[in-house]
């Protein structure tokens, strides 16, 4: 009895692109066409990212909810990503789009303008001994909202002031004065 050969097809279409080859075999394409496991296997590779991204911008106790609500709208819009940039980069944008949502509904005040002396009344001193060690992750929950989501964006993520003024729906210069303004509280906090 002769094997039996099927025609595999070379190209695959998400969205209204044709991907690459290589592209049709990997988990993404294969989740896009319904696939669990392969889905499963994309969670697990980038859950870690996305988790520490919504923690910095939201604040930790936020984080895992978070996290479940980026991978669902990346399951709801796995037939948009065109491959034309890699995976990572789609999921970081739209990672970042769904915590920018997040913090909307979570009715975040953005406290862009508190007097800096307040902001320091909030922060409590640094303990001392192992305890005392540098905590840049804790000194980032005590700046404000728009400080934070700033200082996050450029100097964490890497983005330009051009794209989060973007994101966040305010100038330029905000974002550069917000920048500033968590680099001065971040300092004042790590050097007491």
């Amino acid at each position: 009895m002769a094997a039996c050969t099927m025609p595999v097809a070379t190209t695959l279409k998400l969205g209204t692109r044709a991907l690459s080859p290589t592209l049709v075999t990997s988990d993404v394409a294969l989740a896009a066409r319904g696939d669990a496991q392969a889905f499963a296997r994309l969670y697990e590779e980038h859950k870690h990212r996305v988790h520490g991204l919504a923690g910095r911008m939201l604040g930790w106790e936020h984080a895992a909810e978070t996290v479940q609500d980026v991978f669902v709208r990346v399951w709801q819009k796995l037939d948009t990503f065109r491959g034309e940039a890699q995976f990572s980069t789609w999921l970081h944008r739209l990672a970042v789009n769904v915590i920018l949502s997040k913090r909307a509904a979570l009715g975040k005040q953005r406290a862009r303008f508190l007097d800096a002396e307040d902001v320091l009344d909030r922060i409590e001193t640094r303990p001392s001994g192992r305890e005392g060690m540098m905590d840049l992750e804790g000194a980032m929950q005590h700046l404000p909202d728009g400080a934070r989501m700033v200082f996050v964006l450029h100097d964490v993520e890497g983005y330009r002031h051009e794209e989060i003024a973007a994101l966040l729906g305010i100038t330029t210069g905000t974002t550069k004065a917000q920048l500033h303004r968590a680099r001065m509280i971040l300092r004042k906090h790590l050097t007491r």
